[in-house]
């Protein structure tokens, strides 16, 4: 039944891009947008490498500060598991990245799978709030109304219910109902030990100072992002203001949450079409530099996420990954802790979910 629905939700994603391809065909004249790919100037298409790099760099910072509370994962652990994630992004669907990626950093590092899957929780309503108040900011600004300003209301409203699933995830052991709920899953051991680290990857988001160095490193890849929409566009002869880019970059991404086919081909081109029609840009030259856009993140994921599978990298050495000393995480929910404990000292979440 499980293969039955991956199967069902591959066919959808297909389904879905393939739709969307078919729209962007009948919208855009290809002979044009293929003339307009074929002059993009070499030195803004450096430029476009060189910010989704560092847009990718500060995703892995990002990602290890908000893992700090739980070990001391080195950089090039996280770089390296979170290019594995997008390679998978890459070729399989349903965004089994986010769990592939999960998994490889707690083969390198040792510490639980489900507590590194609860950061990317946390890291993914982050990102979402940014770059959904990026929108709102952009739509503002340029006045945009329709489809596009509404799709922005949607990624407001669902971040809203992001950030309050995150909230009451942390706090499930004081809702009501919880004693009983607990006691439930005391029949499958397994199952309440893995619910316990991954409870323990979404209280990250407790800590102000985590969640402000998350959120700020955040807007700085965001804008990374932003420039590369613009490098991307000023290669084909189109000169957006930061604006435009701004809502380009937001839109076109935020469509990546929609089911689609491996690589989000066919909606991440349609939203870029779509939003650069609301703001008076070219269909054909919108579709270029979407293209170029796309082409160059899917290249650089997937020959990052490839090296870094082939290479390795080998098992992270246990004391490196020993956590900053303060408040234990590991603590039963609602006690007291101090600097000074009675009992072992503070210590990674490690395996014990597989």
């Amino acid at each position: 039944m499980p293969r039955v629905r991956g199967l069902g939700r591959a066919a959808l994603g297909i389904a879905i891009s393939a739709v969307a391809l078919a729209l962007v065909v009948r919208s855009v004249d290809l002979a044009t947008a293929w003339e307009v790919l074929r002059g993009a100037q070499p030195a803004w298409i450096v430029l476009l490498v060189v910010f989704v790099s560092a847009d990718v760099l500060m995703r892995a910072v990002r990602w290890r500060v908000l893992l700090m509370p739980l070990a001391r994962v080195p950089l090039r652990a996280t770089l390296a598991s979170l290019l594995v994630g997008y390679l998978a992004n890459n070729v399989l669907p349903a965004r089994l990245g986010e769990v592939v990626r999960s998994h490889d950093l707690g083969e390198r590092t040792g510490v639980s799978k489900a507590a590194i899957l609860g950061t990317i929780v946390v890291e993914r309503v982050v990102d979402t709030l940014v770059v959904v108040s990026i929108a709102s900011v952009a739509i503002l600004v340029l006045s945009v109304r329709g489809v596009v300003a509404s799709a922005v209301l949607v990624g407001l409203a669902v971040t809203a219910l992001l950030v309050v699933g995150i909230a009451a995830g942390i706090a499930a052991h004081r809702l009501p109902g919880a004693a009983r709920v607990a006691g439930f899953l005391d029949r499958w051991p397994r199952v309440r030990a893995a619910l316990t680290r991954l409870r323990d990857g979404l209280r990250v988001a407790s800590s102000v100072r985590v969640m402000a160095a998350a959120v700020a490193l955040s807007v700085g890849s965001w804008s990374c992002t932003v420039l590369a929409f613009a490098a991307a566009a000023q290669a084909v002869g189109v000169e957006p203001t930061m604006g435009q880019a701004a809502l380009l970059a937001a839109g076109t991404n935020l469509a990546t949450a929609i089911p689609a086919a491996p690589g989000y081909v066919g909606t991440f081109e349609l939203a870029a079409v779509t939003i650069a029609g609301s703001v008076g840009i070219d269909p054909a030259s919108a579709l270029a530099f979407a293209v170029l856009v796309h082409a160059t993140t899917l290249v650089l994921t997937s020959i990052g996420g490839a090296t870094a599978l082939v290479l390795g990298g080998g098992r992270v050495d246990n004391e490196a990954l020993e956590p900053p000393t303060g408040p234990r995480h590991d603590a039963e929910p609602g006690a007291v802790t101090t600097g000074t404990t009675t009992g072992p000292s503070p210590s990674r979440v490690t395996g014990g979910d597989g």
